[in-house]
């Protein structure tokens, strides 16, 4: 079991590193209506919102605090702003443990 899991991870590292040498070396060769340009950027929208509602809503059986959807609210908030990535998950982060060490997990 150990060589299949040691197989697969190496054939996806592998596999994303081509997808990260193909968007340099083919973007002059490959053009890209304005309308598809469009449609990428709202599904990058669509998606970061997709994610953010999942996160907000509970599942499972087990109670849910206070601390994790503010962390994600917070998160939203700075993203929709335009803030730096790192940002955005450096206060997401500190408020979720912020809000759990004051024990509102």
């Amino acid at each position: 079991m150990t060589k299949a899991l040691l197989l697969g991870a190496f054939a996806l590292a592998l596999g994303t590193f081509a997808l990260r040498f193909a968007g340099p070396m083919l973007r002059n060769r490959v053009k890209v209506s304005p309308r598809a340009i469009r449609l990428m950027e709202i599904a990058s929208v669509v998606l970061l919102t997709a994610l953010v509602v999942t996160t907000l809503v509970p599942t499972g059986h087990s109670p849910v605090g206070l601390a994790l959807p503010a962390g994600v609210l917070v998160a939203a908030v700075l993203a929709w702003r335009k803030t730096h990535i790192l940002l955005v998950l450096a206060a997401a982060a500190g408020t979720t443990a912020a809000l759990r060490y004051l024990g509102l997990s």
